[in-house]
């Protein structure tokens, strides 16, 4: 009962975040927020980010259950609110509330089953996990677009109520734990300090996608400086605190620190290649835009078998070897997605996400199966949070710089094009997508543009997972065993 409750949860939030992308453009409309459209997702994945490892550290402190139906509830009172909306500030303050709560679902429904299962089966039922969140990648489209369609933009956040009441009442029913009756205290200033910190430097990239300022930008440079202060106050903090937010001890941890820069270090590399493709798909492969947002579906197809696989491997072999021979194949992915050019067919396309799924797919379960088995289980909650907190904000500055870096290059491979094409095309090219009303030799000049910005996308992707596979030697060679077994046969 408590991994369906679990199960439940995580797909309900995943599934969320895509009904709420598809029903984006009728809530806009009816709420005539145009100015705030980027700040529906900001606000959520600020909030999300920030507080994630609080919670963790939180669940570590007064107990797994208590905080993950905590979070729940928070995730069903931002539904709420984001539902009832009548105006775009009402419905940013709800999904602000839904983040916060969404930031300790995942981290804490990994140290649930972590405390729930051993080990090897462990291995298995988190394998699943990843492969999972492809439900809501399929569901969603459909669904956001069945209650735009036939029912009201507002049930697209209404809906979350009798799920998300439903997978707490599961887990309540179904999860005993004790929580010990010492007090603890909570670390209010390094709390704050790491929520400024996280603000400042989450907020340059949420300003740049959606407010038109760029990384050199001086307001850019003092929200990043701001962030570093706040940081070192934060190290400063943390290590006089009798209970840490983020224990120090922590970064002491071998596989902690490896795992925590080879998933910030990957997720900044990939997430904006992959997030971008579609425009490649539709404007130079000529792709619809469900077909080309559904093409990304051959990284999953990789990605499953790869990660359930690995689920019964981890626990018998290396699994740093297991990591370094699984991330070559990246390197081959990005390596064959730099070759594409305005001819380029759907198959290989297909075969080149394929690889790359099959490579990442060691990533589903196994960081954080790592992670469980390197630290205390006092401690699994925040060590658990805070590698996902690395994760979160490689890709959401990768994403923003990758963007950054796309429309700069596609925007200088048309300027010379740029007497020829319609006035004003040029300036939201990078956007707008192909110009009407072209000859085909215009047309074929300007998807060589897209496509050579596209090449220099993913050179640059080429480079950040060749360094992920170098951070993979550091992980220590060893088969991962259950801690507790080793603490008693020693």
């Amino acid at each position: 009962m408590v991994l369906i409750g679990l199960i439940l949860g995580l797909i309900f939030a995943e599934l969320d975040e895509t009904i709420v992308s598809t029903a984006m453009p009728t809530i806009v409309r009816e709420l005539h927020g145009l100015s705030l459209y980027g700040w529906v997702a900001g606000i959520y994945m600020l909030a999300l980010t920030m507080f994630m490892p609080i919670l963790g550290k939180l669940a570590d402190l007064y107990g797994r259950k208590r905080i993950y139906l905590i979070c729940m509830g928070l995730f069903i009172t931002g539904s709420i609110v984001s539902g009832l909306a009548n105006s775009m500030i009402w419905l940013l303050i709800g999904r602000g509330i839904q983040g916060i709560g969404a930031g300790g679902l995942m981290p804490l429904a990994l140290v649930i089953i972590g405390e729930t299962y051993p080990l090897e089966q462990r291995a298995k039922i988190q394998s699943l996990f990843g492969p999972l969140m492809i439900l809501p990648q399929l569901l969603g489209p459909t669904v956001g677009g069945y209650l735009v369609g036939h029912v009201n933009w507002h049930w697209v956040f209404l809906i979350n109520i009798p799920v998300g009441l439903l997978a707490a009442a599961v887990l309540a029913a179904g999860m005993s734990e004790s929580v010990g009756e010492e007090k603890r205290p909570i670390d209010w200033s390094g709390a704050a300090t790491l929520v400024l910190a996280l603000f400042s430097l989450l907020l340059a990239p949420v300003l740049i996608d959606n407010q038109g300022y760029t990384w050199s930008s001086p307001v850019i440079i003092g929200l990043l400086l701001f962030s570093c202060i706040m940081f070192a106050l934060l190290i400063y903090i943390e290590s006089r605190a009798k209970e840490p937010i983020i224990p120090l001890h922590l970064f002491t941890n071998r596989n902690v620190v490896v795992l925590s820069l080879l998933v910030f270090i990957l997720m900044m590399g990939i997430m904006g290649g992959i997030a971008s493709f579609p425009f490649f798909a539709q404007n130079v492969m000529g792709l619809s835009p469900t077909a080309s947002g559904y093409l990304t579906l051959a990284f999953m197809a990789g990605a499953i078998p790869s990660s359930i696989v690995n689920g019964f491997l981890i626990t018998r072999v290396t699994y740093r070897n297991l990591f370094i021979v699984s991330f070559l194949l990246p390197i081959i992915g990005f390596f064959l997605l730099t070759q594409i050019q305005v001819s380029t067919t759907v198959l290989f396309i297909a075969i080149s996400f394929f690889i790359l799924g099959v490579g990442l797919g060691t990533l589903f379960g196994g960081d954080n199966l790592i992670v469980q088995e390197s630290v205390d289980s006092k401690d699994s909650g925040i060590a658990l949070s805070t590698v996902q907190l690395f994760q979160s904000l490689g890709a959401t500055i990768g994403l923003s710089v990758f963007g950054s870096v796309l429309s700069h290059r596609i925007k200088n491979g048309v300027a010379d094009l740029s007497d020829q094409l319609p006035a004003g095309t040029t300036e939201h090219i990078e956007t707008g997508g192909l110009p009407q009303g072209i000859s085909p030799e215009l047309l074929l000049q300007v998807k060589m543009a897209f496509t050579h910005a596209f090449q220099s996308m993913f050179s640059i992707s080429l480079i950040f997972v060749i360094v992920a596979f170098f951070i993979c030697w550091f992980l220590k060679k060893e088969v991962l065993s259950n801690k507790e077994t080793e603490t008693a046969d020693a």
